[in-house]
């Protein structure tokens, strides 16, 4: 089964790519590997999701978040790589959420978008990952999710 087929299964439709809002790249293959920048919290409508994680969003808007920064993800793979089957492995996500300071379940929130990597891609999607809290994340959302995937020639 192809991963558009996966995906279709899934129920899962992917946005346009996010442009960038800087001087950056979405993402780039070298040796073997795409790194993918930071991907914001889109609602699947197109608006930011925002808030900070402890104060006004819940564990669960967090996960939801998280997934959707996943599904963005997805999308600029399938830009930048043509096709979601070219991915061998989904390497490290590195998951970014706005925090309180005393909220401490960031990888709580982070496995809205590893459990979607590995919905996707099977044992393939198994990451290594890192989920930190900050203070402040761009345009004021409430999750942002980075990426390194191996890739096929």
């Amino acid at each position: 089964m192809s991963i558009d087929q996966r995906l279709a299964q899934l129920g899962i439709e992917l946005p346009q790519p996010a442009a960038p809002v800087a001087a950056y790249v979405p993402a780039v293959e070298r040796d073997g590997l795409l790194h993918i920048s930071g991907q914001i919290s889109f609602a699947a409508d197109g608006s930011l999701i925002k808030g900070r994680l402890g104060d006004d969003v819940d564990l669960d808007g967090g996960m939801a978040a998280a997934r959707r920064c996943g599904i963005m993800l997805l999308a600029q793979m399938k830009a930048a790589l043509g096709s979601l089957d070219r991915v061998e492995k989904v390497v490290k996500l590195g998951v970014f959420v706005n925090s309180s300071p005393d909220f401490v379940d960031q990888p709580k929130v982070a496995n809205g978008a590893s459990e979607l990597m590995q919905d996707v891609f099977g044992e393939a999607g198994r990451h290594a990952r890192s989920a930190v809290g900050v203070a402040v994340l761009p345009l004021g959302v409430a999750v942002e999710v980075d990426a390194i995937v191996a890739v096929k020639a």
